[in-house]
């Protein structure tokens, strides 16, 4: 296994476009009051922050993307685009045009799905589904539903997860990367270079998002990631006529899978919709049990590096290899988190007053009449 020239290029092209584009997605925020103000209790941040990051997530993924394609037609003066990334392409598109209209003009979670269902069905439609799940060929009756169920249930995980600064960022990051890694060990080239630059816009992204957040990426961010992340899931692993290869996207994606699974029964049993939200996610319950926004973060970031590394191990040496490393992670895992919260904290709340008071004075007033068009802020 090796990192290749377009690998490297496809990654740093990704990461600068994205870096240099935060801060104007930060200001397209504020003259569209994309603002996320926090008014009830699940909201952790203390102040009106902008929305609307994840166009810069958005914009350093496609110049990559669109970078590769131009440099393949200049190699081979042929045009070399399969139908399935140009599904893949299209259905971005619908999901970050419904993102950008939510994150300014709030609206109905059906109005959502609906939108997620298009571009779910563009994506199976141009080619993209499972095939094989534990070494059984499926039907195109039982294919194609699943495959949608499983694009927009990621799509939706990844969105519910992110809560704190800079989780949900970090989470489909190192989720991209073990898919990446995973692709070059199957000798997946195309689908390696579309997990590079995924991986690569949102680190550019992830320090603007970090505690203390200066912007959100909003749904425009978590629907394309977690969209992004639910289809080359498919095409890097759910292809794969190896029992194990249904483990590899369910471990990549286990934490914000985990969460969602959990957020549903939980509201089931209360009797409550399963689109409700509440304040019953993994990182609320962190931050009830005493550890600052950055703990939390950094644990999840933990358990989500992980999960993705026993992929890598399961794709490239086995089960075995994969159980040993599962087990001697957790050990640590389990033993670190007993002192989590242990002194330390500081610097974190050092940074909780940094976030009071260092914000720009022309921002804080441009917040104003922004805020007067915002309406209710987002449930998650």
């Amino acid at each position: 296994m090796y990192l290749s020239y377009e690998y490297i290029v496809s990654f740093l092209l990704a990461f600068i476009v994205a870096f240099c584009a935060t801060p104007i997605a930060k200001k397209v925020a504020f003259k569209f009051g994309a603002i996320d103000v926090p008014n009830d209790a699940r909201r952790v941040h203390k102040k009106p922050i902008p929305r609307l990051g994840g166009l810069a997530i958005v914009a350093g993924f496609f110049v990559s993307i669109i970078y590769n394609i131009l440099n393949d037609i200049m190699k081979t003066g042929e045009v070399k685009v399969s139908v399935q990334l140009l599904g893949l392409l299209g259905g971005i598109i619908i999901i970050v045009f419904i993102g950008v209209i939510d994150d300014i003009k709030q609206l109905r979670a059906l109005t959502k799905l609906v939108f997620q269902l298009a571009a779910a069905f563009m994506v199976v439609f141009t080619g993209t589904k499972m095939t094989v799940i534990c070494g059984i060929v499926l039907s195109d009756y039982i294919s194609y539903p699943l495959t949608i169920i499983w694009i927009i249930g990621i799509t939706n995980a990844i969105n519910l997860i992110d809560g704190l600064d800079g989780l949900a960022a970090g989470v489909s990051s190192i989720a991209s990367l073990s898919l990446f890694f995973v692709s070059i060990i199957s000798g997946l080239g195309d689908v390696a270079i579309i997990t590079a630059a995924l991986a690569a816009s949102t680190l550019g992204f992830l320090p603007f998002n970090f505690n203390p957040a200066k912007i959100f990426m909003g749904d425009t961010g978590s629907n394309f990631l977690g969209f992004t992340l639910g289809v080359i899931s498919i095409q890097g692993t759910l292809k794969s006529y190896t029992a194990i290869a249904i483990a590899i996207p369910l471990l990549v994606l286990g934490l914000p899978l985990f969460d969602t699974a959990s957020a549903i029964l939980r509201r089931l049993f209360e009797g409550k919709s399963i689109m409700a939200a509440d304040r019953g996610h993994i990182h609320h319950k962190l931050i009830d049990m005493g550890l600052s926004q950055r703990q939390s973060v950094v644990a999840l970031y933990t358990a989500s590096g992980a999960l993705g590394l026993c992929a890598i191990v399961l794709a490239e040496k086995g089960v075995v290899s994969a159980l040993i490393l599962v087990l001697a992670v957790s050990a640590f895992v389990i033993g670190g988190a007993k002192f989590m919260n242990d002194g330390g904290t500081d610097d974190d709340q050092d940074a909780d007053e940094n976030e009071e008071e260092d914000d720009e004075v022309g921002e804080v007033i441009n917040i104003v009449e922004p805020v007067n068009n915002v309406g209710i802020p987002k449930n998650k």
